[in-house]
């Protein structure tokens, strides 16, 4: 499945646009929740070799899924919104919305700049993960330059 070109600077200024207006009615833990992980975007963008800054800011919006619900479901009280307040929390709610689909093109942007998702760590059983090194419990015996010289009728040089 191919996803549209989508650049991170557009995904930063959609969620900084639609925090900024659910602060209007959402305060405390909600802007700084969202506006950290938006500092983490911005240091995605300005180091553009960077896999950690992206793993970091994919992973905050995925915690600020999290977050946002439990934010908007602690706060939210729909009788005693004015028009204001309830355009605020219109606008929370339509950040929460976008995220997962700004979650699927982090992800995308991730992988392009060399990122992998390690799906056996290793606590859970064997890693299939094969590394140019050799292990140290190998029965192969690693090659002694010293060895061959003995053998073929050479003798060990006396100082």
């Amino acid at each position: 499945m191919e996803l549209p070109a989508v650049n991170l600077k557009m995904i930063l200024l959609v969620h900084w646009l639609l925090t900024t207006w659910g602060c209007i009615t959402f305060s405390g833990p909600y802007p700084w929740a969202n506006f950290t992980i938006l500092a983490v975007g911005v240091w995605a963008v300005a180091q553009r070799d960077s896999v950690d800054a992206m793993s970091l800011f994919l992973g905050g919006l995925a915690a600020t899924i999290f977050l946002d619900i439990v934010h908007i479901s602690v706060f939210y009280r729909q009788a005693s919104f004015t028009d204001t307040q309830r355009f605020g929390a219109g606008m929370a709610i339509l950040s929460l919305l976008l995220k997962p689909l700004s979650c699927c093109f982090v992800y995308h942007m991730y992988r392009e700049r060399g990122g992998e998702l390690p799906l056996c760590t290793g606590f859970l059983g064997t890693s299939q993960e094969r590394s140019g090194y050799q292990t140290i419990d190998s029965p192969e015996a690693p090659a002694d330059p010293f060895v061959g010289s003995e053998g073929r009728g050479h003798s060990p040089q006396g100082y």
